[in-house]
């Protein structure tokens, strides 16, 4: 819901694109224009698109913001920062941010992001990502924001690279490796200096790999041909080699036996740089109630089981990383492309290709795949998700990979931005997060 006023300035709403596992609806549209003007009066601020999550006695906001001002861009990223303060006074309890990403469209607008982000938080600075991917509507930021409620959570800030959450016996980690460049590095040696930064920060917090459900990768010019090597494969080699010595198999937190490797679900992204941007995000706790299912596609070979075609050293992630806590269950969607079984499929469509990425989502994530798997009554469905990310690798592909989307999945927070793919006949690559709740089997009475 927003209004136009005389001078042209655009009023938001700020109702909620969706209400997750409320007790009042599983999800509420924004455009329900009655209940939006009742609850969240508007604000003159950027276009805005947030869902609520509520688990248990903890309230999520996941926030994605663009600003509409014009202007300097330290104008826009005030005006991005400021919409997302309006959003958080509006959830009638504290809330804090605890990670973010923010898309910019050159380099050299990072030192003035931080800049004006740092004077934004101070000393409560959410993990904070600068990449640089243009945000494919022409604005200069475009931001996603997680937060949560300080009243059931206690967030700690234990440096730029480091957040941790607690709440109801879990404690939630977000590692960041840094933003490196390569500075005469090689770029085998420059993924390996990133993973091996992110285990030096999670040591920090007591905690280490095998604490690892997540990670984020984005890397500059991800095809770019290096000695006759594309960057992406030599990042490849490089996880390779770090995780092998680590025991993934072995968690701390119990993990579904389903036959498959147990990786961190990930998304591997190109940048308009050089440089290496990473983060991961762990979970610890000694609840009984809490697993892990490392969730793979039916449809897809699972990437670690790539050809060498593909990569010399497959990359190693899961589709997806399934977080079981009670009845609950957070499924975080690795990158997906429009791939079937290893091969890339609708070359050159950017229609197609994002259907198809939709359907291999859809399958993923679907109760069918779950109870596959082991969980039966687990499973999502495109109205249990939270927000999207979408990767348009040309622009001019953005209209149309965007209509799909939104036939598809409906109103959903999402960003959309400029980025290179890790295969140079892929045209777009999607990730998310979805919340839904186990399924109990139905009592059927006895014949």
């Amino acid at each position: 819901m927003s209004q136009v006023h005389a001078d042209g300035l655009v009023a938001h709403s700020l109702a909620p694109d969706r209400r997750l596992l409320s007790s009042r609806a599983l999800f509420t549209m924004r455009h329900d224009a009655e209940a939006a003007e009742l609850e969240f009066p508007p604000h003159l601020i950027g276009e805005q698109h947030h869902t609520v999550i509520e688990l248990g006695n903890v309230k999520r906001v996941a926030m994605m913001v663009t600003p509409e001002g014009g202007g300097e861009f330290r104008d826009e990223a005030w005006e991005a920062l400021s919409t997302i303060r309006a959003i958080l006074r509006q959830q009638g309890e504290p809330m804090a941010v605890t990670m973010q990403t923010v898309f910019v469209r050159d380099r050299a607008d990072v030192p003035v992001a931080r800049q004006v982000f740092e004077a934004c938080y101070g000393e409560k600075m959410p993990l904070t990502l600068f990449v640089v991917q243009p945000p494919c509507d022409g604005r200069g930021i475009a931001i996603e924001a997680w937060a949560v409620s300080t009243a059931s959570a206690k967030v700690e800030y234990h440096g730029e690279d480091l957040v941790t959450v607690s709440y109801d016996g879990l404690r939630w980690i977000y590692a960041s490796g840094g933003s490196l460049h390569l500075d005469g590095r090689t770029p085998y040696e420059q993924s390996a200096e990133a993973f091996s930064s992110m285990r030096r920060v999670l040591a920090r917090a007591g905690s280490g790999f095998q604490d690892v459900v997540r990670t984020w990768l984005y890397q500059g010019c991800i095809t770019e041909e290096v000695d006759g090597v594309e960057r992406y494969r030599e990042l490849n080699r490089a996880r390779t080699d770090f995780f092998a010595g680590i025991d993934l198999e072995h968690r701390p937190i119990s993990v579904a036996n389903n036959g498959h490797a147990i990786y961190p679900a990930s998304t591997g992204i190109g940048t308009l740089c050089h440089g290496l941007v990473t983060a991961c995000m762990g979970l610890q706790t000694e609840r009984q109630d809490v697993q892990l299912l490392a969730l793979e596609n039916p449809l897809q070979t699972s990437a670690f089981d790539y050809p060498k075609e593909y990569s010399v050293k497959s990359p190693k992630f899961s589709r997806a990383m399934a977080v079981r806590i009670g009845d609950h269950v957070t499924t975080w969607i690795s990158g997906t492309a429009s791939i079937v079984n290893a091969e890339t499929v609708h070359k050159g469509d950017i229609v197609k290709q994002t259907e198809q990425t939709l359907t291999n989502i859809e399958r993923l994530i679907d109760a069918q795949n779950f109870a596959r798997l082991g969980w039966e009554g687990a499973g999502a469905t495109f109205d249990d998700l939270a927000r999207l990310h979408v990767y348009v690798k040309r622009p001019e592909d953005y209209e149309a990979c965007r209509a799909v989307c939104e036939r598809r999945v409906g109103h959903l927070p999402s960003i959309y931005a400029v980025a290179d793919v890790c295969r140079p006949d892929l045209l777009v690559e999607i990730e998310g997060v979805a919340f839904s709740r186990i399924r109990k089997p139905s009592s059927k009475p006895a014949t």
